[in-house]
């Protein structure tokens, strides 16, 4: 389901950080979020991964799992999954309404005006309701913006993870990586274990103070926590065992980062009595089911979800091992909140040529002005129109078309391809054409 009149009423909202009214409107429910052990993830990039592969090591282990992820990529049904599985249109919209009466009835009896919950409220609120009902042994929540104000926040963990802090979100979360790994660090509660990735010295600091100060044993990558490549293989250690010949499903290799966050969560599970094989967490890590990372979905068509700083470093890295092909054209949109041209930088050097579009988000920058914000880059530029009528054009002309700037537009070109749009065509049939409208 792509979309629903509430959710589309309630996202021109927009964001309103804050947990009373998530915590009010959950408890006038009955707290099904209080109806399941959870492992939190926060972190600025990294986080979607580590959900899909911890959700899918617990899958192939023979337990019910629900997840909870944002944003989704091309379904809104992706926001509530049973298994790795996004739940059906009519479990959706059963669940949609039933929040939708039991909100204004909440709203009502709490003396609350206006809309009283947020779009992101609001879908935590039918994911906690649908795990609840369906009675799942674990859920893995994904933190939506930050950590300690986040919608998510309102549960006890058995387990929390942050896999990656950088600079993102600065006017919300704030301008420093410590202030930002504050923010973050507010997912952890007294006594609930850690586990956390290759963090910049700024910011683990603040995780290891927040540890202490809860009581919370941290895990965090370094000698007793590590990873090495060799050969197509990763090889893992945590504090209480080593997993080796792991083949990742996901590209690039800051998911070895990520699959160690993974581990180290799913062997936190174990001293808690889950029962987990290495096989079961091997199949995991192999097929965690997640789409917009480095993907390839056509000859000659990767799309990658990078949006930030970091994003594009880890895809420019991944560019980098691959061969290069004659014309690589770097379709790119982006949503308002970043500085386009510092985002895009490291992936000038992958690239021939950056194309600019935009997809049918509401806070998708338009291809022109996106253009005009990366003029003076050392790059060979053009504006295009949007994503729908100048991916196929981009791809035609390329040897090889990378579609990167926001998971949105990742999801798009998901759609797109899935729906036929690159049907008939092949990578660079109209190499040296103009392409129309630039």
């Amino acid at each position: 389901m792509h979309r629903h009149p509430v959710l589309d009423q309630l996202a021109l909202q927009g964001v309103r950080l804050g947990l009373d009214r998530i915590r009010g409107f959950l408890n006038s429910l009955g707290e099904p979020h209080r109806s399941f052990p959870v492992i939190h993830v926060a972190g600025t990039n990294g986080k979607g991964s580590v959900c899909a592969m911890v959700t899918a090591a617990l899958t192939a282990a023979g337990y019910r799992v629900g997840t909870t992820i944002s944003p989704h990529l091309e379904h809104i049904n992706e926001r509530v999954q049973i298994d790795g599985q996004a739940i059906d249109d009519a479990s959706l919209v059963e669940a949609i309404e039933y929040i939708d009466r039991a909100r204004w009835d909440w709203a009502r009896s709490a003396g609350i005006e206006g809309n009283p919950l947020t779009y992101f409220e609001y879908m935590v609120a039918v994911a906690f309701l649908t795990f609840a009902r369906r009675e799942i042994d674990v859920a893995v929540v994904e933190v939506g913006l930050g950590g300690r104000l986040d919608a998510t926040n309102v549960v006890e963990p058995l387990v929390c993870a942050i896999p990656h802090i950088g600079l993102d979100h600065t006017d919300q979360l704030g301008e420093t990586l410590a202030a930002i790994a504050a923010e973050k660090a507010g997912i952890i509660k007294r006594g609930a274990p850690v586990v956390i990735g290759p963090l910049v010295q700024e910011a683990r600091e603040v995780i290891e103070s927040v540890c202490k100060r809860r009581g919370s044993d941290l895990w965090r990558a370094g000698p007793k926590m590590r990873r090495e490549y060799r050969q197509g293989e990763w090889s893992f250690a945590t504090p209480v065992g080593a997993l080796a010949k792991v083949r990742l499903g996901l590209r690039g290799r800051h998911q070895g980062a990520n699959a160690l966050v993974a581990l180290g969560v799913l062997h936190r599970l174990r001293t808690l009595g889950f029962l987990i094989e290495d096989d079961a967490i091997r199949a995991g890590f192999a097929d965690p089911g997640l789409g917009g990372r480095i993907e390839q979905l056509a000859p000659g068509l990767v799309v990658d979800g990078a949006h930030n700083l970091d994003g594009t470093r880890a895809l420019a890295e991944w560019l980098k091992e691959q061969p290069r092909p004659k014309t690589r054209i770097l379709l790119w949109g982006m949503g308002q909140d970043r500085d386009p041209a510092q985002v895009i930088a490291p992936l000038l050097e992958c690239v021939d040529e950056v194309v600019t579009t935009r997809c049918a988000h509401p806070r998708a920058v338009d291809p022109m002005d996106l253009a005009v914000a990366l003029q003076n880059l050392d790059v060979v530029l053009a504006a295009g129109g949007s994503v729908e009528e100048t991916l196929p054009e981009v791809y035609a002309e390329a040897d090889e078309t990378i579609v990167a700037g926001s998971l949105f537009m990742a999801g798009a070109a998901r759609s797109l391809v899935r729906e036929g749009a690159l049907d008939g065509l092949t990578p660079g049939m109209n190499a040296g054409a103009e392409v129309d409208g630039l």
